[in-house]
Protein backbone atom coordinates (compact mmCIF):
# COMPACT_ATOMS: atom_id res chain seq x y z
CA UNK A 1 0.00 0.00 0.00
CA UNK A 2 1.42 3.36 -1.04
CA UNK A 3 0.51 6.32 1.16
CA UNK A 4 -0.13 9.70 -0.41
CA UNK A 5 3.33 11.03 0.40
CA UNK A 6 5.10 8.03 -1.13
CA UNK A 7 3.11 8.13 -4.34
CA UNK A 8 3.64 11.87 -4.81
CA UNK A 9 7.38 11.60 -4.23
CA UNK A 10 7.78 8.67 -6.62
CA UNK A 11 5.76 10.20 -9.44
CA UNK A 12 7.45 13.60 -9.05
CA UNK A 13 10.86 11.94 -9.07
CA UNK A 14 10.40 9.83 -12.20
CA UNK A 15 7.61 11.70 -14.06
CA UNK A 16 6.56 8.58 -15.99
CA UNK A 17 4.33 8.72 -19.02
CA UNK A 18 1.94 6.37 -17.23
CA UNK A 19 1.39 5.12 -13.69
CA UNK A 20 -0.05 1.61 -13.42
CA UNK A 21 -1.96 0.63 -10.28
CA UNK A 22 -3.60 -2.69 -9.44
CA UNK A 23 -6.76 -1.86 -7.50
CA UNK A 24 -7.34 -5.39 -6.22
CA UNK A 25 -4.09 -7.34 -5.84
CA UNK A 26 -5.26 -10.94 -5.87
CA UNK A 27 -1.91 -12.59 -5.12
CA UNK A 28 -1.84 -11.10 -1.60
CA UNK A 29 -5.45 -9.99 -1.07
CA UNK A 30 -4.79 -6.25 -0.82
CA UNK A 31 -7.01 -3.41 -2.03
CA UNK A 32 -4.99 -0.38 -3.11
CA UNK A 33 -6.74 2.93 -2.29
CA UNK A 34 -7.07 4.98 -5.48
CA UNK A 35 -8.14 8.34 -4.06
CA UNK A 36 -5.52 10.97 -4.88
CA UNK A 37 -3.64 9.01 -7.53
CA UNK A 38 -5.39 10.86 -10.35
CA UNK A 39 -4.42 14.29 -9.01
CA UNK A 40 -0.77 13.29 -8.58
CA UNK A 41 -0.63 11.90 -12.12
CA UNK A 42 -2.19 14.99 -13.67
CA UNK A 43 0.16 17.30 -11.78
CA UNK A 44 3.10 15.44 -13.36
CA UNK A 45 1.75 14.79 -16.84
CA UNK A 46 1.26 11.05 -16.31
CA UNK A 47 -1.66 8.86 -17.32
CA UNK A 48 -3.29 6.77 -14.61
CA UNK A 49 -3.94 3.18 -15.70
CA UNK A 50 -5.84 0.92 -13.28
CA UNK A 51 -6.36 -2.84 -13.18
CA UNK A 52 -9.81 -3.62 -11.72
CA UNK A 53 -9.91 -7.30 -12.74
CA UNK A 54 -10.85 -8.49 -9.24
CA UNK A 55 -12.60 -5.37 -7.95
CA UNK A 56 -15.08 -4.29 -10.65
CA UNK A 57 -18.60 -5.16 -9.53
CA UNK A 58 -17.50 -6.32 -6.07
CA UNK A 59 -16.31 -3.08 -4.49
CA UNK A 60 -16.64 0.60 -5.46
CA UNK A 61 -14.76 1.78 -8.55
CA UNK A 62 -15.25 5.47 -9.38
CA UNK A 63 -13.50 5.98 -12.71
CA UNK A 64 -14.37 9.67 -13.21
CA UNK A 65 -14.22 10.79 -9.58
CA UNK A 66 -10.79 9.20 -9.14
CA UNK A 67 -9.60 10.67 -12.47
CA UNK A 68 -8.60 7.33 -13.96
CA UNK A 69 -7.43 7.62 -17.58
CA UNK A 70 -7.51 3.94 -18.53
CA UNK A 71 -9.36 1.25 -16.62
CA UNK A 72 -9.81 -2.39 -17.54
CA UNK A 73 -11.23 -5.48 -15.92
CA UNK A 74 -12.02 -9.15 -16.53
CA UNK A 75 -15.34 -10.86 -16.95
CA UNK A 76 -14.59 -13.92 -14.84
CA UNK A 77 -14.34 -12.37 -11.37
CA UNK A 78 -17.05 -10.26 -9.70
CA UNK A 79 -18.97 -9.80 -12.95
CA UNK A 80 -19.49 -13.56 -12.91
CA UNK A 81 -19.23 -14.45 -16.60
CA UNK A 82 -16.81 -16.68 -18.54
CA UNK A 83 -13.15 -15.67 -18.92
CA UNK A 84 -11.93 -14.31 -22.23
CA UNK A 85 -13.44 -10.81 -22.20
CA UNK A 86 -11.74 -7.72 -20.78
CA UNK A 87 -13.87 -4.56 -20.53
CA UNK A 88 -11.73 -1.45 -21.03
CA UNK A 89 -12.38 2.29 -20.94
CA UNK A 90 -10.21 5.16 -22.24
CA UNK A 91 -10.67 8.67 -20.88
CA UNK A 92 -10.08 11.89 -22.89
CA UNK A 93 -6.43 12.24 -21.83
CA UNK A 94 -5.66 8.66 -22.84
CA UNK A 95 -7.41 9.04 -26.18
CA UNK A 96 -5.44 12.19 -26.92
CA UNK A 97 -2.21 10.35 -26.11
CA UNK A 98 -3.15 7.45 -28.37
CA UNK A 99 -4.13 9.67 -31.31
CA UNK A 100 -0.97 11.77 -31.09
CA UNK A 101 1.61 9.03 -30.69
CA UNK A 102 4.64 9.50 -32.97
CA UNK A 103 5.53 5.84 -33.51
CA UNK A 104 3.40 3.14 -35.05
CA UNK A 105 1.97 0.49 -32.74
CA UNK A 106 4.10 -2.63 -33.11
CA UNK A 107 1.14 -5.00 -32.82
CA UNK A 108 -1.95 -4.68 -35.02
CA UNK A 109 -3.87 -6.72 -32.46
CA UNK A 110 -3.25 -4.16 -29.70
CA UNK A 111 -3.72 -1.03 -31.79
CA UNK A 112 -6.42 0.92 -29.95
CA UNK A 113 -7.11 3.10 -33.01
CA UNK A 114 -7.88 0.07 -35.16
CA UNK A 115 -9.93 -1.49 -32.36
CA UNK A 116 -11.87 1.77 -32.09
CA UNK A 117 -12.73 1.64 -35.78
CA UNK A 118 -14.14 -1.83 -35.21
CA UNK A 119 -16.09 -1.07 -32.02
CA UNK A 120 -17.12 2.60 -32.06
CA UNK A 121 -20.06 3.44 -34.30
CA UNK A 122 -19.09 7.11 -34.73
CA UNK A 123 -16.17 6.17 -36.94
CA UNK A 124 -16.30 4.33 -40.30
CA UNK A 125 -16.44 0.72 -39.18
CA UNK A 126 -13.60 -1.50 -40.40
CA UNK A 127 -12.84 -5.14 -39.73
CA UNK A 128 -10.27 -5.93 -37.05
CA UNK A 129 -10.98 -9.42 -35.75
CA UNK A 130 -13.79 -11.93 -35.35
CA UNK A 131 -15.34 -11.28 -31.95
CA UNK A 132 -16.30 -14.09 -29.58
CA UNK A 133 -20.01 -13.36 -29.82
CA UNK A 134 -21.02 -15.99 -27.25
CA UNK A 135 -18.77 -14.27 -24.70
CA UNK A 136 -20.39 -10.91 -25.33
CA UNK A 137 -23.84 -12.39 -24.83
CA UNK A 138 -22.53 -13.76 -21.52
CA UNK A 139 -21.19 -10.34 -20.51
CA UNK A 140 -24.49 -8.72 -21.40
CA UNK A 141 -26.39 -11.21 -19.25
CA UNK A 142 -23.96 -10.75 -16.35
CA UNK A 143 -24.36 -6.98 -16.52
CA UNK A 144 -28.14 -7.34 -16.64
CA UNK A 145 -28.06 -9.44 -13.48
CA UNK A 146 -25.88 -6.77 -11.86
CA UNK A 147 -28.35 -4.06 -12.86
CA UNK A 148 -31.26 -6.11 -11.54
CA UNK A 149 -29.56 -6.51 -8.16
CA UNK A 150 -28.29 -2.94 -8.08
CA UNK A 151 -24.60 -2.04 -8.03
CA UNK A 152 -24.66 -0.72 -4.46
CA UNK A 153 -26.50 -3.85 -3.29
CA UNK A 154 -23.85 -5.99 -4.97
CA UNK A 155 -21.09 -4.08 -3.18
CA UNK A 156 -22.97 -4.54 0.10
CA UNK A 157 -23.37 -8.29 -0.47
CA UNK A 158 -19.66 -8.76 -1.10
CA UNK A 159 -18.79 -6.72 2.01
CA UNK A 160 -21.19 -8.59 4.29
CA UNK A 161 -20.05 -12.01 3.10
CA UNK A 162 -16.38 -11.08 3.40
CA UNK A 163 -16.93 -9.97 6.98
CA UNK A 164 -18.84 -13.16 7.71
CA UNK A 165 -15.92 -15.13 6.26
CA UNK A 166 -13.39 -13.28 8.46
CA UNK A 167 -15.50 -14.12 11.52
CA UNK A 168 -15.68 -17.77 10.51
CA UNK A 169 -11.92 -17.96 10.00
CA UNK A 170 -11.36 -16.58 13.48
CA UNK A 171 -13.68 -19.20 14.98
CA UNK A 172 -11.65 -22.07 13.49
CA UNK A 173 -8.28 -20.55 14.38
CA UNK A 174 -7.21 -19.13 11.03
CA UNK A 175 -5.96 -15.61 10.34
CA UNK A 176 -6.20 -13.34 7.29
CA UNK A 177 -2.83 -12.33 5.85
CA UNK A 178 -3.90 -8.67 5.60
CA UNK A 179 -4.29 -7.45 9.17
CA UNK A 180 -5.80 -4.01 8.57
CA UNK A 181 -9.42 -4.44 7.55
CA UNK A 182 -9.40 -1.28 5.45
CA UNK A 183 -6.62 -2.78 3.29
CA UNK A 184 -8.34 -6.10 2.61
CA UNK A 185 -9.66 -7.03 -0.83
CA UNK A 186 -13.24 -8.02 0.02
CA UNK A 187 -13.90 -10.37 -2.92
CA UNK A 188 -10.71 -12.36 -2.27
CA UNK A 189 -9.24 -13.30 1.09
CA UNK A 190 -5.73 -14.55 1.74
CA UNK A 191 -5.26 -16.86 4.74
CA UNK A 192 -2.10 -17.67 6.69
CA UNK A 193 -1.27 -21.38 6.52
CA UNK A 194 -0.76 -22.82 10.03
CA UNK A 195 2.61 -24.31 10.86
CA UNK A 196 2.85 -27.98 9.92
CA UNK A 197 0.05 -27.84 7.36
CA UNK A 198 0.84 -28.42 3.70
CA UNK A 199 -0.80 -25.91 1.37
CA UNK A 200 -1.34 -28.24 -1.59
CA UNK A 201 -2.66 -31.15 0.47
CA UNK A 202 -5.46 -28.99 1.84
CA UNK A 203 -6.34 -27.71 -1.64
CA UNK A 204 -6.51 -31.26 -3.03
CA UNK A 205 -8.60 -32.51 -0.10
CA UNK A 206 -11.09 -29.67 -0.47
CA UNK A 207 -11.65 -30.18 -4.19
CA UNK A 208 -11.79 -33.98 -3.87
CA UNK A 209 -14.16 -34.19 -0.91
CA UNK A 210 -16.16 -30.96 -1.06
CA UNK A 211 -15.86 -29.81 -4.69
CA UNK A 212 -14.36 -26.57 -3.39
CA UNK A 213 -11.34 -25.13 -5.17
CA UNK A 214 -9.04 -22.67 -3.42
CA UNK A 215 -5.54 -21.68 -4.46
CA UNK A 216 -2.13 -20.92 -3.07
CA UNK A 217 -0.18 -17.80 -3.88
CA UNK A 218 2.61 -17.08 -6.35
CA UNK A 219 6.33 -16.39 -6.28
CA UNK A 220 7.97 -15.94 -2.88
CA UNK A 221 4.62 -16.41 -1.11
CA UNK A 222 3.95 -19.83 -2.63
CA UNK A 223 3.17 -22.35 0.08
CA UNK A 224 2.66 -19.64 2.70
CA UNK A 225 -0.97 -18.69 2.17
CA UNK A 226 -4.30 -19.74 0.66
CA UNK A 227 -6.44 -17.55 -1.56
CA UNK A 228 -10.22 -17.86 -1.33
CA UNK A 229 -12.45 -15.99 -3.74
CA UNK A 230 -16.03 -15.11 -2.87
CA UNK A 231 -16.84 -13.21 -6.04
CA UNK A 232 -19.92 -12.57 -8.11
CA UNK A 233 -22.62 -15.24 -7.71
CA UNK A 234 -20.33 -17.21 -5.37
CA UNK A 235 -20.43 -14.43 -2.80
CA UNK A 236 -23.30 -15.94 -0.82
CA UNK A 237 -23.85 -16.66 2.87
CA UNK A 238 -24.41 -20.37 2.25
CA UNK A 239 -21.07 -20.61 0.45
CA UNK A 240 -19.30 -18.91 3.35
CA UNK A 241 -20.86 -21.41 5.76
CA UNK A 242 -19.88 -24.30 3.50
CA UNK A 243 -16.25 -23.34 3.05
CA UNK A 244 -15.70 -22.59 6.74
CA UNK A 245 -17.07 -26.03 7.65
CA UNK A 246 -15.00 -27.68 4.90
CA UNK A 247 -11.81 -25.91 6.01
CA UNK A 248 -12.43 -26.90 9.63
CA UNK A 249 -12.96 -30.57 8.75
CA UNK A 250 -10.03 -30.64 6.33
CA UNK A 251 -7.60 -29.10 8.80
CA UNK A 252 -8.78 -31.55 11.46
CA UNK A 253 -8.14 -34.37 8.99
CA UNK A 254 -4.52 -33.23 8.72
CA UNK A 255 -4.08 -32.97 12.49
CA UNK A 256 -4.54 -29.23 13.00
CA UNK A 257 -5.98 -28.14 16.33
CA UNK A 258 -7.12 -24.61 17.10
Amino acid sequence: IRDRYQRRVRVQEHKPQAVFVVHGESSVGVCQPLEGWGDVCRENGSLLIVDTVVSLGGIPVYTDAWKIDVVYSGGQKCLGCPPGVSPISFGPRALEKIKNRKTKVSSFYFDAIELGKYWVEKTPRTYHHTAGINLFYAVREALQLLIDEGLENCWKRHKENAELFYEGLSQIGLNPVVKKKENRLLPLTTIEIPEGIDMKSVCVHLVTNYNIEIAGSLGVLQGKLWRVGLMGFNSRKENVTLIIAALKNTLSHFGYKK
